[in-house]
């Protein structure tokens, strides 16, 4: 028998004080940009990129805010289904001489991130590209690194994290799920 067991790894509190440290770095990692884009993954990539863009204006620092929808660019496409549900992908404008940020909740294997990357360069060349992720989870299976982590959760393979943001669902909470065999 297949049980689960939810354990809550940050609160909203939580989760705002570590978006108000997730601006601070990328403030301090991208040494006063100019051309500043932070590009959210969709889903929840968008609205954290949404608050740190928040964060970063409230301090004085000019934000272009775009998206990503990576479905089409997944190496695993074929698994997706015949008819895959594509969210919207805006990119504020030309890229090149820019500082792009993408921003997503949970980093895992890095699939996601390096197929973020090939839709990304479909856009054009930006002068730089850093990766700002709210939990990292380890379990990489491409060589893939964030630049700026608001949270490192060690889980097994049989575990899930789950992130909770407002917009999407109606409460901010990130929780580990751990499933086990009885």
């Amino acid at each position: 028998m297949s049980q689960t067991h939810n354990e809550t790894v940050l609160s909203g509190p939580e989760i705002q004080q570590k978006i108000d440290e997730m601006a601070a770095a990328v403030y301090t990692l991208a040494g006063e940009p100019k051309e500043l884009v932070l590009v959210g993954i969709q889903r929840r990539g968008v609205p954290l990129a949404e608050r740190l863009s928040n964060v970063l204006k409230e301090k004085g620092v000019a934000v272009e805010l775009g998206a990503l929808d990576i479905t089409l660019y997944r190496d695993d496409l074929e698994t997706v289904g015949p008819r895959p549900v594509i969210g919207e992908t805006r990119i504020p404008g030309e890229l090149a001489g820019k500082y792009v940020v993408i921003v997503d909740d949970v980093l895992y294997t890095g699939r996601t991130i390096r197929a973020a990357l090939d839709e990304l360069t479909d856009f054009g060349r930006p002068d730089k590209i850093a990766l700002c992720v709210l939990v990292d989870r380890g379990g990489r299976e491409l060589p893939i690194q964030a630049d700026v982590t608001g949270a490192t959760v060690s889980v097994d393979v049989n575990s899930r994290v789950d992130v909770f943001l407002d917009e999407i669902d109606g409460k901010d909470a990130v929780e580990l799920s751990r499933g086990w065999r009885e």
